[in-house]
Parts: structure tokens; sequence; C-alpha cells
């Protein structure tokens, strides 16, 4: 079996192939599918001069250890995307915009802030090393493709990387219930770093007391609060309104 870097779900798999075709190696589907997606991945593979491999989904249940794959699977080596913040923010051209996460620990909540940060053109995704989920092959296929273009870049301490965004004149802006100011309040055309809080316990002490600024989401129905990606999306898209009206 391929030590490279295993991909499933039909979104991952054919963003990979749309996109970088070329660090496929190989591709296992489901024998017993014979629908029109399955068979437009396929073509799309053989294109591209991609080998695949029909198996039994058994099989397919066994290589992932779960039966979430859709009935396609992907071996394919690593992009090339920057995992330094400091090359990073280097080549970033115009005001970063940055999603830091501390201590995310559910892989479908990671998948989905990858997505709705690659679909707002977020420059990075930040996050610990220690507390985390990682990013699996469980977030990756929840992030549609997301995981191979957007950086995904952790970091050993958090609190002193977000002391070295600061000192790159990177403004933090976390998210809390107490926040001092509304989600509308908050000016996000500069350089900014949005930090959110794990899924039960929001941001840890020290993550907190580094922000510059904490703001609130407004809640208009009965739920208290938002799910930690549904939140991401929120506020990024703020982010991007904000930047896009100022650009105008």
């Amino acid at each position: 079996m391929s030590k490279n870097k295993m991909i499933f779900g039909f979104h991952a798999v054919t963003s990979r192939l749309r996109h970088e075709a070329a660090t496929v190696e190989e591709i296992f589907v489901d024998v017993g599918r014979d629908d029109r997606r399955m068979k437009d991945l396929i073509a799309n593979a053989k294109a591209a001069g991609v080998r695949v491999m029909p198996v039994d989904s058994a099989r397919l249940d066994k290589i992932v250890g779960t039966r979430r794959h859709q009935g396609v699977i992907a071996f394919a080596s690593q992009l090339a995307l920057a995992r330094n913040l400091d090359e990073l923010l280097d080549a970033i051209e115009g005001p970063p915009l940055l999603l830091v996460l501390d201590g995310i620990t559910d892989p479908h909540n990671l998948g989905a802030c990858l997505r709705v940060a690659d679909g707002v053109g977020a420059h990075a995704v930040i996050v610990p090393k220690d507390r985390a989920v990682g990013l699996n092959a469980t977030a990756a296929k929840v992030a549609s493709g997301a995981a191979e273009t957007v950086p995904y870049i952790t970091v050993t301490n958090l609190a002193r990387t977000l002391r070295d965004l600061k000192d790159r004149d990177i403004w933090l802006i976390g998210t809390s219930d107490d926040g001092e100011k509304g989600l509308y309040e908050a000016d996000f055309t500069g350089p900014t770093a949005l930090v959110m809080g794990s899924e039960g316990e929001g941001m840890r002490r020290l993550t907190r007391e580094t922000c510059d600024m904490l703001v609130s989401i407004p809640m208009f129905g009965s739920v208290e609060s938002l799910n930690v990606s549904v939140a991401s999306g929120v506020c990024l898209y703020e982010a991007r309104r904000q930047r896009i009206a100022k650009e105008g």
C-alpha cells in the first residue's frame, strides 16, 4: 500500500485531480458503484494518467477505518504549501487575514473551518500542536479539497506565535460571548488574525489575554452560541465584506 497521504471522498479527490493531478499516485474505487459521479471521476483520473483500482467496499472500509469514504480513496504526495509562518507572511501581498484555532478537537469542525477559510480567501489556518485534532483524513474529507489549498500551520507554542504576529503589527481579534464590541463594530480591514476557541471551553486563558480585542457574534434566536466552524464563517466573511467595501 502507498505511504503517501490518503485522501477520501468525492470532493477531496476530485479537487486534487483538478488542481494537482500529477501528485495523485493511485485511486481505489468501489467496484459496486456505477453512477454518473463515479464514472466522471474515473474518466478524469484516466485522462490524467492516474491508475484506478476497482475494489470491493469492504476493502475500502478497512483502508480508511470508516465507511464514510463515498467509495473513493486516493493516495497522493503532499503539496508544497507554506508550512512555515515566517515564510508565509513574507510572501503575502496586502493585509494578511489569518484564522487561528485554539484547541479544536473535532475533525469535522476542523475540516469545515478549512473549507470556509478557503472560500473566504484567508491566507492560512494556524493551530497549536497540542490539544488539537490534527489534519487527519476525516478533516481533509470534510474540507472538500481545502486541505490542499489553504496553508495549515502547526505551532508548538500558540501564545508565543500570537505575540510574534503582534510584533508584525497583525491585530488579534478573538471571539467571546462577553466581547467588548460586537462583530460588526470591529475593524477587520487591516492585518488581522481571527482567533477562535475550542468547541466546549473556548479560548485558553493565555490565548484570550494575548488578543488585542474580543468581539461577540450577535445572537437573535434561542440558542446561545454557534458551532466553531459556523462562527468562523460568519466572522471571516464579515472581514472579507469590509475589505471589499474598502477597496471599492
